[in-house]
C-alpha cells in the first residue's frame, strides 16, 4: 500500500529529501509525474487517467506534506523501508488503509518510474 501522510503532520520537511521517488511535496505545491523520475511522453494513473507526465497537477493537500500515491513505492527498491515514515519526528507517515499494494505492484511502478 502507499504512504500517506496524516493531518498530524507539523511541516518540518523531513520527510521530502528522502524520497527516492519524489512523491513527497509541501502542502499546496503543484506536482508532476516527471519530478524525480526518469519518466518521458504520457503516463497512465492508477485510476486509468492518461496525463503527460510534464503537467502541473493540482496539490492532494493544502496545509501540510503529502504523498503522490502514484509515484510512492514505499521505497521498493531502494531501501528496506519506507523512509519518509523512518524520519517522521510525529509518525504521521503511514500506510494508506484504502490503497493496499502488492510488493511486486511497488517493484513493478518502482521500475517503471526509473526506467
Amino acid at each position: 500500500m502507499a504512504i500517506i501522510i496524516t493531518d498530524e503532520c507539523i511541516n518540518c520537511g523531513a520527510c521530502e529529501p528522502e524520497c527516492p521517488n519524489n512523491a513527497i511535496y509541501e502542502g499546496g505545491v503543484e506536482w508532476s509525474m516527471s519530478e524525480g523520475t526518469t519518466l518521458a511522453g504520457k503516463y497512465t494513473l492508477e485510476d486509468g487517467k492518461e496525463v503527460d507526465v510534464d503537467a502541473s497537477n493540482a496539490p492532494v493537500e493544502e496545509d501540510y506534506y503529502f504523498i503522490t500515491p502514484d509515484k510512492c513505492t514505499e521505497c521498493m527498491g531502494f531501501h528496506e523501508e519506507p523512509q519518509c515514515a523512518a524520519v517522521c519526528p510525529v509518525d504521521c507517515c503511514v500506510p494508506d488503509p484504502d490503497r493496499e499494494e502488492t510488493e511486486e505492484v511497488l517493484l513493478a511502478r518502482q521500475a517503471t518510474l526509473h526506467a
